[in-house]
């Protein structure tokens, strides 16, 4: 027996039009600087004037938001005593409102025994909607969220079933805003969370059909978002497949570009997108042996025309470099800036990492200790993995 679970889903130009509807009395809208100067807070707060809704703000998320910073949430949410949470923003103002959201409402939990095996409560003191303001991290409508540990310098995967907000509004006008080198990050992320979600050991037809249809769309229209932000059919179609690779692999999982991608986030600061993007084309050479019949069905949707399993598995591999090439995302993370001596010396760290991480586990093919380490070594330096 299998679940699938995802929030309300209201989509298409003009969904923050929604927020008129909704009815309540106070919305705290968790969020970060940018999204406020950017006018998109002002955008909400009209909409909830309209519902007769009143408001307070904070908006002191930072990219990858600490466990400290949600703390400072679940005070606000104590002493304001809200009925909505409204989280607006990228995955950091989501993933921290989500959290915060779960911490209030069981005040007997810990962060950190917030987990898939553990029932919580919630919407007994609020119902949360969440509202993206970027194409790529699905967390509007996932489970899932992720909070830095500030003092193990890790990060930490959270899960539990009922963390799925009542609503997710995902309108494209939204991520107009967005600059081309954000648009191409997140896009990645969005990719990488489709193909791994295909491929991963909880893979399943619900997810499977989702994320072949993003996959569809992000190669399409990921360039065109990225050259011109304000081509609304890439906009929307960008949105669009964002959102249906978080329920893809919100009702799966994901593999070894995220493990990679939480390690090296964590250690060297690298925005989670674009890790995930470099990682993912060693990752699907490395995920062959395995899974050329399923990476094969992907190349295949994308127009590769090659009859031969897993030559159609490594020209998707190279594709995807191809895209990333045209959207100016680097092909390795000494590339990414990362120095080799930094690289070098963080080696050990970045491998134990790899072996705590949740998403790593469900990767459709088990990893030895040497291969990670290959693994690792072939990400950096840009070398094809063929092991």
């Amino acid at each position: 027996m299998w679940f699938f679970i995802g929030p309300k889903v209201v989509f298409g130009e003009d969904a923050l039009d929604y927020l008129e509807q909704i009815r309540g009395s106070k919305t705290l809208i968790v969020t970060d600087r940018i999204i406020v100067d950017l006018g998109i807070v002002d955008k909400v707060k009209d909409k909830l004037k309209i519902a007769g809704i009143e408001c307070e703000v904070f908006d002191e998320v930072e990219p990858d938001p600490s466990d400290v910073t949600v703390m400072r949430i679940v005070d606000k949410l104590k002493s304001y005593e809200p009925d909505w949470i409204l989280g607006l923003g990228g995955g950091s103002s989501m993933d921290a409102a989500k959290t915060a959201w779960v911490l209030w409402e069981n005040p007997d939990k810990r962060m950190e025994d917030i987990n898939a095996f553990t029932p919580v409560m919630v919407n007994q003191k609020a119902r949360l909607i969440t509202v993206a303001t970027t194409s790529g991290t699905g967390s509007e409508v996932t489970w899932a969220t992720v909070v830095t540990n500030t003092k193990e310098h890790r990060k930490m995967i959270l899960m539990a079933k009922e963390i799925v907000p009542f609503a997710a509004i995902v309108d494209p006008k939204l991520t107009v805003s967005m600059p081309p080198k954000l648009t191409a990050v997140t896009g990645m992320d969005a990719l990488t969370h489709a193909v791994e979600s295909y491929i991963n050991s909880w893979k399943n037809d619900f997810s499977d059909a989702l994320a072949m249809r993003s996959i569809q769309l992000i190669f399409e229209y990921l360039p065109r978002a990225c050259m011109n932000s304000d081509d609304m059919e890439a906009r929307t179609k960008m949105a669009n497949a964002a959102t249906m690779a978080g329920l893809s692999f919100g009702n799966s999982s994901v593999g070894i570009a995220h493990g990679v991608a939480h390690s090296v986030g964590a250690v060297f600061g690298l925005p989670h997108g674009l890790v995930c993007g470099v990682a993912l084309p060693y990752v699907i050479e490395y995920n062959i042996s395995t899974s050329a019949k399923f990476l094969a069905e992907l190349a295949e949707l994308i127009g590769i025309k090659e009859q031969n399993e897993k030559k159609a598995a490594k020209m998707l591999a190279d594709r995807t470099r191809q895209l990333m090439m045209e959207i100016g995302i680097p092909l390795s993370l000494k590339e990414s800036g990362i120095v080799e001596k930094d690289f070098k010396e963080n080696f050990g760290r970045l491998i134990r990492m790899i072996y705590e991480d949740a998403s790593a586990t469900l990767n459709p093919r088990s990893f030895t200790r040497e291969e990670i380490e290959k693994i690792y070594q072939c990400i950096y330096y840009g070398k094809e993995i063929d092991f």
